[in-house]
């Protein structure tokens, strides 16, 4: 086959289009793996802006995490079904949003038996990221709070609970045994969040009073970012910290640093980049609870020419959990 599908960039901040490109060739200590499910992340959208400070060389094929089955390898099987990031995939060489990539050897993870595409394409940021930032960074039951001996003792709030990485921060802190409240946009998205997580509906000014005045929490793991971060730190008791994922309702903060310094939480930031290592083995840990379903990630499935829907939905924050790109349609797939 010499050309194949893919979704292209053609220039900065214009929506990804879908189209025939030439098919990869390896070289030495690459393997072919043929694309079954390409995440689309925020990261993703944010390369694609052109603001970020790695720039591809336009156009370009996006796509920094896929699953797909192997083509051709020196180290794995045909058929073996594998996880795809890291090696500068969708970033400096065409990444995983085509039905066939080329990708080094070392970049490859074998996923667990039973998980499937659209769940292998997908698990790796949102559960590494929740499990680094409640365990390594927020330290959960072993910070330090007055009358906090145990994970058990914590009051975790995520902001952003029904997207996909605070999805995953409620159900590990639940697992642990601490009390979760989760900040959402309406009814609707607190509807989805996981049995036994309060939830805080971001306009109820009345609860967000209550939070302010009485401080219960000793966590804040936060997913949205933006001006309000300061507010949403008030929610936490002295003594207590707050976990910094992303930004998606706003890349700039302001403090106020004469309160800030009387409210004494501190504001831990959460660098993955720096984290690989820690991230493969919370991986290797938690894979299996997917699996088994004892985790949940929800995940939605778009074909190739429904990128540029994908990154409209994102933008409006209208994703349930994470999005994925498949060769074929959504329907072909599901009537296949």
């Amino acid at each position: 086959m010499t050309t194949m599908a893919a979704v292209r960039v053609h220039g900065w901040g214009e929506p990804p289009v879908a189209e025939e490109v030439s098919t990869p060739e390896v070289v030495a200590d690459e393997a072919l793996v043929r694309i079954e499910a390409a995440a689309v992340g925020h990261l993703d959208r944010t390369v694609a802006g052109g603001d970020f400070g790695v720039k591809p060389r336009l156009p370009y094929i996006g796509g920094v995490e896929g699953c797909g089955t192997v083509v051709s390898s020196a180290l794995h099987a045909a058929g073996t079904r594998v996880m795809l990031r890291g090696g500068g995939l969708g970033l400096t060489r065409d990444g995983t949003w085509a039905e066939f990539v080329r990708v080094p050897e070392k970049n490859l993870v074998v996923l667990p038996d039973g998980m499937g595409p659209a769940l292998g394409a997908t698990y790796f940021v949102p559960v590494t990221t929740a499990a680094c930032a409640l365990r390594s960074i927020g330290r959960l039951g072993t910070w330090g709070v007055p009358d906090v001996e145990s994970a058990a003792d914590e009051v975790v709030l995520v902001a952003g609970a029904a997207g996909a990485v605070g999805s995953m921060v409620a159900q590990l802190a639940l697992r642990d045994g601490a009390k979760v409240l989760g900040l959402v946009l309406d009814q609707g998205q607190a509807d989805r969040l996981p049995d036994g997580v309060e939830p805080v509906l971001a306009g109820d000014a009345k609860h967000a009073h209550t939070l302010h005045e009485e401080r219960p929490g000793t966590l804040l793991v936060d997913t949205l970012g933006g001006r309000e971060l300061g507010d949403r730190m008030h929610w936490v008791r002295p003594g207590g910290r707050a976990v910094l994922i992303g930004y998606v309702t706003g890349e700039e903060a302001t403090l106020d640093l004469p309160n800030w310094l009387l409210q004494d939480v501190a504001l831990l930031p959460t660098n993955m980049i720096r984290r690989n290592r820690e991230a493969r083995k919370y991986a290797e840990e938690l894979a299996p609870l997917l699996v088994s379903g004892d985790l949940q990630l929800a995940v939605e499935e778009f074909g190739f020419d429904q990128a540029a829907t994908v990154f409209e939905r994102m933008a409006a924050g209208g994703i349930n959990g994470r999005a994925v790109l498949q060769p074929r349609s959504g329907r072909q797939e599901s009537e296949s």
